[in-house]
């Protein structure tokens, strides 16, 4: 065999912290038996793994290969050993999302609630993530299903759009756009705008956006949520972007307007992603089926 476990942990361990010394520290081995341990390795495969330089170690291309199967063979076998742990505890399902924030605050929760309802003997994991993390996640088989907004493509995955996600604007009944009927974001820029968290995909991507085009978002405050962005929103204290179903939804017991926005990336295919559909376990292709069939398009909401 050309490595054991140890091994493995070891490499991830020197690639993380780009260090032997402080990767044999966290292994519990002394620097003489990890540093063995890698030339081991480099001579079974009969190629340089790691550049040792003053300031640490940095991997060879051959090493970045390694380096990538570890993780996704170290990420199988400890979703081998929580699949299989979840047997005795009477659960016989196990799925893990990644997902953006639209999907984890605004419509996930009521899809999870109807089918773990369906499904006792299932449990699923929900992690907001950035569009590039869900992909990746998906990708390097560390998620089970990903659930997107705007542009995704990726090599050996499938991407199955099943709704429309338009971003609008969010004013107080006074504010100056309030009746403006479209607006360009551009035209956003020179008010205080309410942004959600750094971690939240569409914070992000907005940054992006504005980082794009030179010019400056104004952030007065940042939240956790479209419903504490909503509420500041009504109270005046600045203008936030946000999908037109949470504005909708907010809509109702607050204080809003919504003002429409002309940029072309204010409309986003929403989108499952997953390795392969037909390799999936049944109840997690139950559960593609029911994100698909949760949704319209927000134009269509009421």
């Amino acid at each position: 065999m050309l490595f054991d476990l140890t091994d493995l942990r070891l490499f991830i361990f020197v690639a993380e912290l780009k260090s032997l010394t402080r990767a044999a520290e966290r292994m519990h081995l002394s620097l003489a038996a990890a540093s063995n341990r890698v030339k081991e390795l480099e001579s079974r495969f009969g190629m340089r793994l790691l550049y040792r330089e003053n300031k640490g170690v940095m991997l060879s291309p051959a090493g970045e290969t390694l380096l990538a199967h570890a993780q996704q063979f170290m990420q199988q076998l400890e979703r081998l050993k929580s699949d299989m742990q979840q047997y005795n505890n009477g659960i016989k399902g196990h799925i893990r999302i990644f997902a953006n924030t639209t999907a984890v605050t605004e419509f996930m929760p009521q899809v999870l609630g109807t089918f773990l309802t369906a499904h006792p003997q299932v449990n699923v994991a929900l992690e907001e993530r950035l569009n590039h993390d869900i992909l990746r996640g998906v990708q390097e088989g560390t998620a089970d299903i990903g659930v997107a907004a705007g542009p995704v493509q990726g090599q050996g995955v499938e991407i199955i759009n099943f709704s429309t996600d338009r971003l609008v604007l969010a004013t107080s009944l006074d504010h100056p756009l309030a009746k403006a009927g479209t607006v360009s974001f551009a035209e956003t820029l020179e008010y205080p705008h309410i942004g959600l968290h750094e971690g939240s995909t569409l914070q992000h991507f907005l940054n992006r956006v504005v980082s794009d085009t030179g010019e400056h978002l104004n952030l007065r405050i940042q939240v956790r949520g479209f419903d504490a962005m909503c509420r500041m929103v009504e109270s005046n204290v600045g203008i936030g972007i946000l999908p037109q179903s949470a504005g909708l939804r907010h809509s109702q017991s607050m204080k809003l307007a919504l003002v429409e926005l002309r940029d072309p990336w204010a409309v986003r295919e929403r989108s499952v992603i997953v390795q392969k559909l037909e390799t999936l376990p049944a109840y997690a292709r139950e559960l593609v089926e029911y994100i698909r069939g949760s949704q319209v398009d927000a134009s269509q909401a009421k």
